[in-house]
């Protein structure tokens, strides 16, 4: 079973950012740390660190969707970029992906060339999701 590198968990918090005190999350629920929901009151406060331990248990759930999914061998970097995308989307979006098909067939570049369609919230592209989906993909390809 693969864990996600520290290359990988940067990559994440350097997206998610880190909030100390709970907040609304656009969706309205209570959230601290690097997105942390399981939990969380509004009123709650965490350190950076209990942020830390707190994104490493959530990553938990997203690295094993990750080896469950993935039928072809990955590489470090490769896993970091599909938990990076998943703990962002959601294990359903990654399972009924398009990249996913790809990937399992073995086609690498393929699936890695799908992560940069997933832009959109809303419907609207978000400049956000742009940077998260082209980094992951360099990630993914090793660059």
């Amino acid at each position: 079973m693969m864990k996600t590198s520290q290359a990988g968990i940067d990559l994440i918090k350097e997206f998610e950012g880190v909030r100390l005190a709970a907040y609304r999350c656009p969706a309205g629920v209570p959230t601290i740390g690097y997105g942390h929901t399981k939990g969380v009151e509004m009123g709650d406060t965490v350190t950076v660190i209990e942020a830390e331990e707190l994104l490493r248990e959530d990553l938990e759930v997203f690295e094993n969707g990750v080896n469950k999914l993935v039928e072809v061998p990955l590489e470090q970097h490769q896993f970091d970029a599909l938990v990076s995308f998943a703990f962002n989307l959601g294990l359903g979006n990654l399972k009924n992906s398009t990249l996913l098909r790809l990937l399992n067939q073995g086609l690498y570049t393929d699936a890695a060339n799908q992560l940069t369609r997933w832009n959109k919230a809303g419907g609207q592209v978000l400049a956000g999701l742009v940077r998260r989906r082209s980094a992951e993909r360099r990630m993914f390809l090793g660059e």
